[in-house]
């Protein structure tokens, strides 16, 4: 997973590609590097390490140009370095390239490229697409450009410039993400629009195997067999401001904090925008089985959908995969089978590949995305968009939240259809998901509680979460949470599990966030707290129940009282807050958690 941006235009193509290296630096941050048109040939500079140490270097001796490309790295061959950094060139130096992706048969090429006398300087995949490149240029780039991308087997989204043609930038794609943006002052090529977003609202979104041949005044574009394609640009709504941090310390506060907003937004979309008409036209009674397909937290969200599918729609076959297992299980499914696949960029490279082989089996799709534009959205049967907004932290948390919101009311809506729901009982759930906003709310008033807490858990070496029920699918996601930005051991367990093997691991001082909101298991919930209590080990309790224990190792949290279907949507933003101040505690960068990127676009 990587980042890159182009710029040709009127305007210095250095701070422009830098700037927008920084909005993608969530997508890679192992590396970065810049390649410019300059008077003596390409003008590279590339830096281990994050993108300051690039920035700082390129202060440090500035230069100017009129076009450029910019890359910042998530390592997938060759470790981080200044060498195996992108852009790459071939062994003559005419053709600089920035990828993002994997090429499937670098190997090969790369052993034929050699005995062709081509000398490599990387471990990298990508450099084989450069040296490639330059093997097969005869003075026509878009030409040259078809025939690498007809050798590549993988998944690519390419800029590239060649020494021999300074007024032209191209680039392609292939299961991999790419936006062109349109300005009066140039225009771009990028991974993600918050790179261009400061420069233009017009874009465009490259299909699979498209070119686009850009000038500095002009944007064309081409099929893999150099045919023309008319394409009309699409204007992005929001605001280059939602990307920025507005006085939080970091993306990751802010996009909790802007929970209440986005969900209401969401749930508005479903109920009365946008995304009711598309749920509305879903046939759920033509479907005999449910699988939801997903990775990370989105899979999360699946588990907590399974539980509320269950219980208003009692769909005799209800499945939850992750979709790097699905894609490869050869999963029993037809076309009796409704697949649902969850995704924020839409662009995850494991879920996509699992929404192709379900429906080359006949299923048909619905896909929850954030990302309009994405090959999830464009790719399903169905799309429905949360409405969270540029999500820039790597763990996601608001997207997490609109997910959540998107699956129960397709739960409601399925079961009405289904004959499973009175109307009464349905404006009745329908009331307690409109009074979501406002009960998340109303716990940002005890963020300082938490902040607290969590003060005093940064010693921890290892932290158990427990839950019964769907509080169990939402412990889940408050253990992935904690480990993805603290990088403290954690594991979730469904309560009743804790006597069959994990008990053992508990002793003094150990930590045990536990959740208790099913009214019905809330006893049985207590009577695991106390097991835990008898070992000595701490308890942070996480109930809409009055609990009145008084003991000095346990810790209640009170959440507002509602429906305990939609409970996880008030427990994970206590999860979610306590991850980050104990994160924020041990000084970590919170934003840019190590070893992980924030879209999965690669195996």
């Amino acid at each position: 997973m990587c980042g890159i941006i182009g710029y040709i235009g009127s305007e210095n193509a250095v701070p422009i590609i830098v700037e927008g290296l920084k909005k993608l630096e969530y997508r890679g941050y192992d590396s970065a590097g810049i390649a410019i048109y300059g008077k003596d040939g390409f003008d590279i500079v590339k830096q281990k390490g994050r993108l300051a140490a690039l920035d700082q270097k390129l202060k440090e001796n500035p230069r100017s140009a009129t076009m450029g490309i910019g890359h910042t790295r998530w390592a997938t061959h060759g470790e981080p370095s200044d060498i195996n950094s992108h852009p790459h060139v071939g062994s003559k130096s005419k053709i600089a390239v920035v990828h993002n992706g994997i090429i499937e048969n670098y190997k090969q090429l790369k052993e034929r490229l050699e005995q062709k006398g081509a000398k490599f300087a990387s471990q990298t995949d990508s450099e084989v697409v450069a040296q490639l490149a330059e093997y097969y240029y005869r003075g026509d780039l878009l030409e040259t450009v078809i025939r690498v991308s007809n050798a590549l087997e993988g998944s690519y989204a390419l800029g590239i410039m060649s020494l021999d043609d300074p007024d032209v930038l191209i680039a392609i794609k292939k299961d991999n993400p790419l936006i062109i943006g349109i300005a009066a002052n140039g225009n771009f090529i990028a991974s993600d629009v918050p790179a261009v977003l400061k420069h233009t609202n017009q874009i465009y979104y490259l299909e699979d195997k498209e070119i686009t041949v850009l000038k500095k005044d002009s944007v064309a574009f081409f099929s893999i067999d150099k045919e023309p394609i008319s394409k009309m640009p699409e204007t992005i709504t929001w605001s280059a401001d939602s990307a920025e941090k507005g006085g939080y310390p970091h993306f990751m506060l802010k996009e909790i904090m802007e929970q209440p907003k986005v969900v209401r937004d969401t749930i508005n979309s479903a109920v009365n925008g946008a995304n009711k008409a598309i749920i509305d036209e879903i046939n759920i009674i033509a479907y005999d089985k449910i699988v939801i397909t997903a990775c990370g937290s989105a899979y999360n969200a699946g588990v907590v959908a399974k539980y509320v599918f269950e219980r208003l729609c009692r769909f005799s076959s209800i499945e939850v995969e992750l979709a790097s297992e699905f894609r490869y299980k050869d999963a029993v499914i037809d076309d009796k089978t409704f697949v649902i696949l969850i995704s924020q960029s839409g662009e995850t490279a494991d879920t996509i590949a699992a929404m192709r082989e379900a429906k080359s089996k006949g299923a048909s799709t619905l896909a929850i995305v954030n990302v309009v534009g994405s090959t999830l959205a464009k790719e399903a049967d169905f799309c429905i968009y949360t409405q969270a907004g540029p999500e820039i932290a790597v763990a996601t948390t608001k997207a997490f939240s609109t997910q959540l919101i998107l699956l129960y009311l397709l739960a409601i809506r399925f079961a009405s259809k289904m004959g499973k729901l009175a109307n009464a009982d349905q404006n009745e759930l329908l009331m307690e998901i409109e009074a979501l906003p406002e009960k998340i709310a109303s716990i940002f008033l005890h963020v300082d509680d938490i902040q607290k807490y969590a003060s005093v858990c940064v010693g921890y070496k290892s932290i158990f979460f427990i839950g019964r029920n769907i509080d169990y699918a939402i412990a889940l996601e408050g253990s992935l949470k904690l480990k993805e930005i603290s990088y403290i051991h954690s594991e979730a367990y469904a309560g009743g599990e804790l006597k069959h093997g994990t008990i053992s691991l508990l002793e003094e001082n150990t930590l045990v966030v536990a959740l208790a909101n099913c009214e019905r298991l809330y006893l049985k919930s207590m009577s695991n707290i106390e097991q835990v209590v008898s070992r000595k080990a701490n308890v942070l309790l996480i109930s809409s129940q009055e609990e009145t224990q008084a003991d000095k190792r346990l810790k209640f949290i009170k959440l507002p009282e509602g429906n305990e279907l939609f409970s996880p949507s008030l427990s994970v933003i206590i999860l979610q807050l306590f991850s980050y101040y104990v994160a924020a505690n041990k000084g970590l960068d919170i934003d840019k958690p190590r070893n992980l990127a924030k879209s999965v676009t690669v195996e």
